[in-house]
């Protein structure tokens, strides 16, 4: 059945309670306004002309709810009014809405051109207009959060401000480079990438400088920058920014949000234009971005918003839930309607999914749309060491190839760029051609291949020290030390990718020279470019978001890499919990989870080196019916 409640459960959101305004009456179309024909903002699908009812439908269009299950249906029926649409993985939320829009097109709840539907990549908006045109309803705007402002901000800024607009950055680094020199501090590349990082997080959190002081002290700062420097460096990008007449991606919504707040006649064009509002992805808003759909709202209510908050991963970015989970306590008559069917697992796999969010905040409880779909159990795997691992996972993919399975529909997840490496290696030994998604391969990145050319540098001369100390020793002045560093994650990420190499050279047989594993490395390296058609996909959690595979392999199960080391406290580490569960919801048929006792290829860790396996990986091997676990060591 679908479910319907009155409010979101969760948490009220940041903003203030809200009070319903009066909703307009009627739909802004040209000669005709549907009633509302229920309390579920249902339109109606008749008119009265001259007083006899008249079909507001053509009877040759097509059924455009034809197909669509029991909530994807309701969901698509609910075309007024605050709608809540909770869609779990793999419930078909982008179907239902587009469908929902085209349905309001089709029955004349909507005009197209009064339509905006948002969302926060560039991926996701072109999806929503494909899918719309096909729908027949083409007409119907699809845009990012700052592309809608932006192409608001161009149109009204030589009227409000005269003038050419300011030009946009395409990135901080170059601005904050030159902000950090006249403030005499030396900041590597990576660090000018967690302080941009910083720079976004507090703009779009809504700090003022003043705030966002106060709040730094308690904040891992990057580039070794205490407070005050790092809000020092702060105003002097805003102020080279201001002289240079440019503005960046956050200050696009910020000002747009000014202009709306502070110009009636700016406000009142926009909300002429747009009447009804989708927002995709609503777990993902931050606060500015909130701020700028209210305003563009105004008092009207007809706003669709749809999320998952299981799936909510990127609160280093801003982003927050608490929107989604207390949009009934904002809209008092706000109708909710739950997307838990899901068309993409099966049933084992969905066990282990709701088993991993169950209590937590906004969780859905995921159900196969084929019940009798039980599938293979999924399977848990230790082994001895991260080469066990690769190794071990490329030859099960190798496997599920001889057995019919599409290289495309195969994926390896982990939690960070740098554990690719082993990965692209033990692959590209059994002739299994790869794809690293969303970022580059292990020796494609930059501080990979700077450390290689130094490395290759100082190889040419003999050294008489172990393997290990000559690689580290050079690294060190790359960045690498023994400790993860506590700063941001362009820092994090440099580190990881240069441990890698540190971890390589510390597994390499005894007597290995460094001219030899430097020109292992570049060997590897060559090895990995050949060209591909079809390949297994290896991708981090984030970047797999949003895509499924028939089979898919989770890596690196073991604490520190999942939860990653750096998340302290409770917030940090469900948002880990979340990652391990948008993993686990990519998997179509085949699951298979693992971990490795230690790091490189070493079998027998010394004190302090030999992990133990994630407290979710505990969680989820106990209790699981059918969930099958063997030991690779």
């Amino acid at each position: 059945m679908a479910r319907r409640s009155s409010t979101c459960a969760g948490s009220p959101a940041p903003s203030s309670r809200r009070p319903s305004p009066t909703r307009p009456c009627g739909c802004p179309v040209a000669a005709r306004s549907p009633a509302r024909s229920s309390r579920s903002g249902t339109a109606a699908t008749s008119a009265t002309t001259a007083g006899e009812p008249v079909s507001l439908i053509d009877p040759g269009a097509p059924d455009l709810l034809a197909g669509l299950d029991e909530q994807q249906r309701l969901a698509a029926e609910t075309l007024l009014g605050p709608v809540c649409i909770l869609a779990g993985a793999g419930t078909g939320k982008t179907r239902a809405i587009t469908h929902r829009i085209a349905h309001g097109v089709q029955t004349g709840a909507y005009a197209p051109n009064r339509v905006l539907a948002l969302t926060f990549t560039a991926r996701a908006a072109g999806e929503l207009r494909t899918r719309l045109r096909g729908l027949g309803a083409g007409g119907v705007a699809a845009r990012t959060f700052h592309a809608a402002a932006l192409s608001q901000l161009n149109y009204f800024w030589p009227t409000i401000a005269g003038g050419l607009p300011p030009r946009v950055l395409p990135g901080k680094a170059g601005v904050l480079a030159q902000a950090s020199e006249r403030l005499k501090l030396r900041l590597d590349k990576a660090a000018l990438r967690d302080v941009a990082g910083e720079i976004e997080w507090r703009k779009v959190s809504g700090l003022t400088l003043d705030a966002y002081e106060r709040s730094a002290h308690s904040r891992p700062l990057p580039g070794g920058l205490g407070a005050s420097a790092m809000v020092s460096l702060h105003h002097a990008y805003e102020t080279l920014k201001d002289e240079q007449r440019r503005i960046d991606f956050e200050d696009v919504l910020l000002v747009m949000a000014g202009m709306l707040d502070a110009e009636p006649a700016v406000a009142d064009e926009v909300r002429g234009q747009y009447r009804f509002f989708v927002v995709d992805e609503y777990q993902d808003v931050s606060p500015l971005q909130q701020r700028l759909l209210e305003l563009w709202l105004g008092p009207r209510t007809d706003l669709c918003v749809v999320g998952d908050a299981s799936q909510t991963i990127y609160s280093f970015a801003g982003a927050t839930s608490e929107y989604l989970l207390g949009f009934g306590g904002r809209y008092d008559d706000a109708t909710v309607v739950r997307l838990e069917n899901n068309h993409r697992s099966t049933g084992s796999v969905l066990d282990l999914a709701n088993r991993l969010m169950r209590g937590r905040p906004g969780a859905l409880e995921l159900h196969p749309a084929t019940p009798a779909d039980r599938g293979e159990p999924p399977v848990v795997t230790e082994h001895a060491n991260d080469r066990a691992e690769a190794d071990a996972v490329a030859a099960e993919v190798a496997e599920q190839l001889a057995a019919g399975i599409p290289a495309d529909r195969v994926a390896v997840l982990y939690r960070v760029n740098a554990q690719s490496a082993a990965l692209e290696q033990a692959f590209s030994a059994r002739g299994i051609a790869t794809r690293v998604l969303g970022s580059s391969r292990f020796f494609d990145h930059p501080a990979v291949q700077r450390a290689m050319l130094e490395l290759r540098s100082v190889s040419q001369t003999p050294r008489r020290e172990p393997l290990f100390q000559s690689v580290s020793d050079v690294l060190q002045s790359a960045g690498w030390t023994l400790e993860p560093p506590k700063a941001g994650p362009a820092e994090r990420e440099r580190w990881e990718l240069l441990n890698a190499i540190v971890e390589l050279a510390d597994a390499a047989p005894d007597g290995t020279t460094l001219r030899g594993f430097v020109d292992e490395l570049f060997e590897r390296q060559q090895a990995q470019h050949e060209p591909a058609i079809a390949a297994v996909t290896l991708a981090t959690l984030h970047s797999a978001k949003g895509l499924e595979w028939d089979a898919v392999h989770l890596i690196g199960l073991s604490e520190g890499l999942l939860p990653i080391v750096h998340a302290r406290g409770f917030d940090a580490i469900d948002e880990e919990r979340r990652l391990l569960y948008v993993g686990i919801t990519r998997a179509r048929r085949q699951l298979g989870l693992s971990w490795s006792a230690s790091p490189g290829s070493d079998d027998t860790p010394g004190p302090g080196r030999r992990r133990a396996p994630s407290r979710f990986l505990d969680e989820l091997r106990s209790g699981i019916p059918g969930a099958a676990s063997r030991s690779a060591r």
